[in-house]
């Protein structure tokens, strides 16, 4: 009996663990981008997977409790950077709320890319990929980063010794190289924050 592109496309999704992403290029071995992507909507319908966004599916990981898991914002992110081999970085928002700097969860979610400028709609939610230079991608510290980003968001002048104190305390779990690396990259007003870390 021939296999459907359908039959072919759930045994790869069903071999991967659950909560993983896919992407219509993911299943382009098995026939054309139009039939693979009416293959995947059909998977949709049966509920066997779910469309996560335009062109990204799930088998969502389920939870004994809370059921089937939608993927974050940011693991959406994570595997479009794996997808296209880009640098990414988190920016505003988003890099005050992951250093605990604000417990508001941004509705709409904005990286720093090398790769595809883009706007991926989650419904309540949006990730916005914004292309830049190659400077504000250098850093290499993943705490650093998200310090210079949030520091940036805060602006020079209103930055609190509170927020400054939380800082330094995650600043002291990065690597002393990266972070030395980090602080020459970073507007020298942050500098002189990051500075007392080391």
């Amino acid at each position: 009996m021939i296999q459907s592109i359908d039959d072919k496309a759930i045994i790869k999704i069903k071999k991967a663990k659950g909560g993983s992403l896919f992407f219509i290029d993911d299943f382009l071995s098995l026939g054309s981008a139009k039939a693979v992507s009416k293959a995947l909507e059909r998977l949709v319908a049966r509920k066997e997977i779910d469309r996560v966004a335009r062109g990204i599916y799930s088998r969502l990981a389920k939870d004994r409790i809370l059921g089937p898991l939608k993927p974050s914002a940011e693991q959406i992110a994570e595997a479009i950077r794996r997808r296209e081999k880009s640098r990414i970085i988190p920016t505003g928002s988003l890099a005050l709320n992951a250093l605990g700097l604000s417990t508001q969860i941004p509705m709409n979610v904005v990286y720093y890319t090398d790769g595809s400028a883009r706007k991926i709609d989650l419904g309540s939610r949006t990730i916005v990929f914004k292309k830049t230079s190659a400077k504000n991608l250098a850093t290499i510290g993943k705490i650093s980063t998200l310090v210079i980003q949030a520091l940036k968001e805060i602006g020079k002048d209103n930055v609190t010794e509170r927020e400054i104190t939380i800082i330094l305390d995650h600043l002291k779990k990065e690597e002393p190289l990266r972070l030395i690396n980090d602080i020459k990259l970073a507007p020298e007003w942050i500098r002189i924050i990051m500075r007392r870390a080391l």
